[in-house]
């Protein structure tokens, strides 16, 4: 399709979309490993969000004093990429500021995503650069969804294994999707929580998390690994019964449920300095069971 970039590597495929640069398919072996993006309970597989992560308070954001509207998880994922360079396992696909991206974030940007394709791995990597006069205040998430069961006839017995032992504690959220305290207990059992649909009242939030990386479990014992780079804060989601589940990597994070203050104060945003660039980064992997 001319709106779809695919990517093969021995076996393996990728379809990259040009809208949001945002993986559609990813198999490993005939397996379709990303969420199939069912409108019943989730209409995306695996969006990019900037320039922000999450909800804004009000639906806006204010940046030197003036307010604009801005999208939950941002525009990126709404937003028709440019296809820069491809070859047999890899795609360069760029955003530049616009008019269009200007009505919400006043700031000239470019954001380039690469993604590339291995026999049973899908990086994608996004390079943020600022080509404005002023620092400007920017996030950068990754929101990718695998099908929950997999590798299983039922949802019962999968499990999320983190690299290190995480707090319990996370945020609340409120009905619009900010932050609130105080905040609620997980049942984790050291590295490992059970997956159950009763825990998803919604995303569960690790803030500064210790882990770079965690598994997504069958009880056969595959796993979905995904490991982030420079983005420290980690998620998990779904909808009550929905058959997927999202591992999230960001940089920043939805407003508190309390905060009124610019873009650039909200906490965890990262600053870009005129004409610099930062990178951030994501590996998906499909590890066989046994």
């Amino acid at each position: 399709m001319a709106d779809v970039v695919r990517l093969e590597a021995d076996g393996a495929s990728a379809d990259i979309a040009l809208v949001g640069a945002e993986p559609v398919s990813w198999r490993v072996g005939g397996r379709e490993l990303i969420w199939r993006g069912d409108p019943q309970h989730w209409g995306r597989h695996a969006p990019i969000l900037f320039p922000v992560v999450g909800a804004s308070a009000g639906g806006i954001v204010r940046i030197a004093g003036k307010t604009y509207p801005m999208p939950q998880h941002g525009f990126a994922r709404d937003s028709l990429f440019s296809l820069v360079e491809r070859t047999g396992d890899a795609a360069h696909l760029r955003l530049a500021a616009s008019e269009a991206t200007a009505a919400h974030f006043p700031f000239r940007f470019v954001l380039d995503v690469t993604a590339t394709l291995r026999p049973d791995s899908l990086s994608l990597a996004v390079r943020v650069t600022n080509a404005d006069r002023r620092a400007m205040p920017y996030a950068v998430g990754f929101h990718p969804a695998f099908p929950w069961p997999f590798d299983a006839p039922d949802r019962a017995g999968h499990a999320v294994e983190f690299e290190r032992e995480e707090r319990s504690d996370v945020p609340a959220l409120t009905p619009d999707g900010l932050l609130a305290r105080p905040g609620r207990q997980l049942p984790m059992e050291g590295r490992r929580l059970a997956l159950a649909s009763e825990l998803f009242a919604g995303a569960l939030v690790f803030l500064d998390a210790r882990s770079h990386g965690l598994r997504f479990r069958s009880p056969s014992g595959a796993a979905i690994a995904l490991e982030a780079e420079d983005c420290p804060h980690l998620a998990l989601w779904t909808k009550p019964a929905a058959p997927f589940l999202s591992m999230e990597a960001w940089t920043g994070h939805a407003d508190w449920q309390d905060f009124s203050g610019e873009l650039s104060e909200r906490p965890s945003m990262l600053r870009l300095e005129p004409g610099a660039d930062a990178e951030h980064a994501l590996t998906l992997q499909w590890l066989r069971a046994g």
